[in-house]
């Protein structure tokens, strides 16, 4: 019985791991098919800021890890890119140029003139190099894709300090509009 109980107790763990690793993860013909067609939403899991009063003020903060990684919701930052247009609803921590009084400072645009560059690295991960032309404090964001559906964004601006972003990417939510009869 006590084999039995430990058996068990091994199964129980190893399917524990399992289902631990098989988060937010898609198979490599649904990665490849979004890549190629250059559709797909982009869902930001954590936020990597990288100034280092943002890092301290964290560090400050009772019984916080010492980590400089800000877990974000679920499904509320993404970057969606369809074929016209280009949104972006991400959040922003670190320093400012350019005061904004008011309004929000996370990145919340829409681009439709933006040029595309993707490449392949050695490993097989894919690199989208994205310059919108006609958003003001964007430069450029590069997202790197890899093989099981993760994904890792950078935003560079002209008014503030780089951020990084880890998280997945998924197909394009479809909005079905009803037909008034």
């Amino acid at each position: 019985m006590k084999k039995f109980i430990n058996i068990i107790s091994v199964f129980g763990v190893l399917m524990f791991f399992q289902s631990c690793t098989a988060q937010n993860t898609s198979d490599a013909t649904v990665v490849n098919s979004l890549v190629s067609s250059e559709e797909f939403t982009f869902h930001a899991e954590r936020a990597n800021p990288m100034n280092y009063d943002v890092i301290n003020v964290l560090n400050g903060i009772p019984n916080n890890p010492s980590t400089r990684i800000l877990q974000l919701d679920a499904g509320t930052y993404t970057i969606e890119l369809k074929k016209d247009k280009m949104e972006v609803v991400l959040p922003y921590f670190g320093r400012a140029f350019n005061a904004s009084y008011g309004k929000d400072n996370g990145y919340r645009c829409t681009s439709k003139d933006y040029t595309i560059s993707k490449s392949q690295t050695k490993k097989g991960n894919w690199v989208f190099k994205i310059k919108p032309n006609d958003v003001n404090n964007v430069s450029d964001i590069n997202i790197e894709v890899y093989k099981n559906g993760k994904a890792f964004t950078s935003v560079r601006s002209n008014d503030r300090q780089p951020i990084t972003y880890d998280g997945y990417i998924s197909k394009n939510e479809e909005i079905k509009v009803k037909k008034m009869e």
